[in-house]
């Protein structure tokens, strides 16, 4: 397949569902920018991509997105090229109460799942916004709708990441601008979540969860989101069945309520 001068950028590339969708791109002749932690696994996928199509450009950027000033320069420096779609994939979650929470790993996370995701979306938004074709896809979770037992601070996180994109594709076409900004849901899928969720070494997800998703399932399902002219991709967190919707949240975007707008 052949590839254009367009890049797909994907967070969080080094492993699950940034992984498979890296791939996924590039099967379909999408010139890649994959962005983690972790060089080998980065340059492991680089060599698999070129096994699925040789055409395609990878470039692997080497990056904690947990830290603020790592973000600004990451973004500076893709200047250069033109991005078709935005992935924000990165980020981890954590399973405890919110009163034997380790605050040091959560402030972590709200610095990569939410910080550097709204940095990377703004940053975006404002340069990509009026060109044609492009996208915004951030990754939320199933418990960025619904408040999971144990996982009130990671659901909450996951909840910004969904109101913040629902509420930035109602703003977009408000303006008639020619960016999509969508949001992917997943339930349970089998990547490193588990373990750096629940600060383990091993995690099986046969005995914990049964029913579970694979990364590359997700991958498939996010570029069914791409496809579609819908904001919103959910996976059922009973039935495990994907579903593609507009925006879920309740908008204002009608009230008469609503602040006055004075142009000076």
């Amino acid at each position: 397949m052949q590839t254009s001068n367009k890049y797909t950028v994907i967070t969080g590339a080094s492993s699950g569902i940034g992984y498979e969708t890296a791939k996924a791109f590039a099967a379909r002749g999408k010139n890649v920018i994959a962005i983690a932690r972790r060089q080998d696994r980065l340059e492991a996928l680089k060599s698999e991509i070129s096994q699925i199509n040789s055409k395609v450009d990878v470039i692997i950027r080497i990056c904690d997105l947990s830290l603020p000033q790592e973000v600004h320069s990451l973004y500076d420096s893709l200047t250069g090229y033109d991005i078709e779609t935005w992935v924000n994939n990165a980020g981890f979650g954590n399973y405890s109460s919110v009163a034997m929470q380790d605050l040091a790993k959560i402030e972590t996370m709200f610095r990569l799942n939410i910080e550097a995701l709204t940095v990377f979306s703004t940053l975006y938004v404002s340069d990509y916004k009026d060109v044609p074709g492009t996208q915004l896809i951030n990754i939320s979770s199933g418990g960025g709708y619904v408040i999971v037992p144990n996982a009130v601070t990671y659901c909450a996180s996951k909840f910004y990441v969904s109101a913040f994109t629902e509420g930035l594709a109602h703003e977009l076409k408000a303006m008639n601008a020619k960016l999509q900004a969508k949001v992917l849901a997943p339930a349970a899928t089998q990547t490193e979540f588990g373990q750096v969720a629940n600060n383990v070494e091993t995690y099986n997800y046969d005995t914990i969860f049964g029913t579970y998703h694979t990364s590359q399932q997700m991958a498939d399902f996010l570029l069914k989101l791409y496809e579609s002219d819908q904001s919103v991709g959910r996976i059922d967190r009973e039935t495990f069945a994907f579903s593609l919707s507009s925006p879920v949240f309740q908008y204002a975007g009608n009230s008469a309520h609503n602040q006055k707008i004075v142009n000076e």
